[in-house]
């Protein structure tokens, strides 16, 4: 197995030296809430979130149940956890395998595993959640309160990345999409789909609109203002 020649890490960190203000991950949630984060702001949750899973003792070998990306693949709490779990060198795992740790939204994990995990509270401005669910912790405290500068250890790029009950992909099979270097807008119909454009627009140096309504119209008035083109 090998290394790709750069991970999205390495990619994202190296944005972020050359041009860390420019807008990566803006977020427009149900009720028109608006989140924007700079590639110093995605690296800077990145690395906070590396150090959280060390922490954890997730490493190479360990495998984590994302089911925040799963089940909210446009908000970009849920963008964060995949990057972070590759560069710590684990697998997302969504299969019914028991995971290392579990990372869920603000209701906690669809079923009881034993698993520590930590809970996210898909707040706009990643305020804590205020109650948190049994056996949880939350995720915007205890990121907050990590380094700024984490110790990667990526996952290799022809190992497995992304599994579920039915399917394995390889970080090989993110880079076969062609690289996104435009402003976009999204609103996927799967976490995969998520995943996928939004590692695109990593490699690609572009910038990424999501948007969790599947309304066309307010698709096309947000894709307006943003200046963004709109994926199919």
């Amino acid at each position: 197995m090998t290394h790709a020649a750069q991970s999205l890490g390495q990619i994202l960190r190296s944005r972020a030296s050359r041009s860390g203000g420019d807008p990566l991950l803006t977020w427009y949630g149900e009720a028109g809430a608006r989140t924007e984060l700079s590639v110093s702001s995605v690296e800077n949750w990145v690395a906070k979130t590396v150090n959280l899973l060390e922490e954890a003792d997730v490493g190479p070998g360990s495998r984590v149940r994302l089911e925040v990306t799963r089940d909210h693949p446009e908000h970009w709490m849920s963008l964060i956890w995949p990057l972070a779990v590759w560069e710590a060198g684990a697998v997302v795992d969504l299969s019914d395998a028991t995971p290392d740790l579990v990372v869920t939204g603000p209701d906690g994990p669809r079923a009881a595993t034993g698993t520590p995990g930590y809970a996210c509270s898909l707040d706009a401005w990643a305020r804590p959640l205020v109650t948190l669910p049994a056996g949880m912790s939350d995720y915007t405290s205890e990121a907050l309160a990590q380094p700024d500068a984490a110790l990667p250890q990526p996952l290799l790029f022809d190992a497995p990345a992304w599994l579920t009950d039915d399917a394995a992909f390889t970080l090989a099979d993110l880079s076969t999409a062609s690289p996104i270097g435009t402003r976009v807008l999204a609103h996927p119909p799967d976490a995969w789909q998520a995943v996928s454009t939004w590692a695109a627009v990593v490699r690609g140096g572009g910038s990424l609109v999501m948007v969790a309504s599947d309304d066309p119209a307010a698709a096309g008035r947000i894709a307006a203002s943003e200046r963004a083109d709109i994926l199919p």
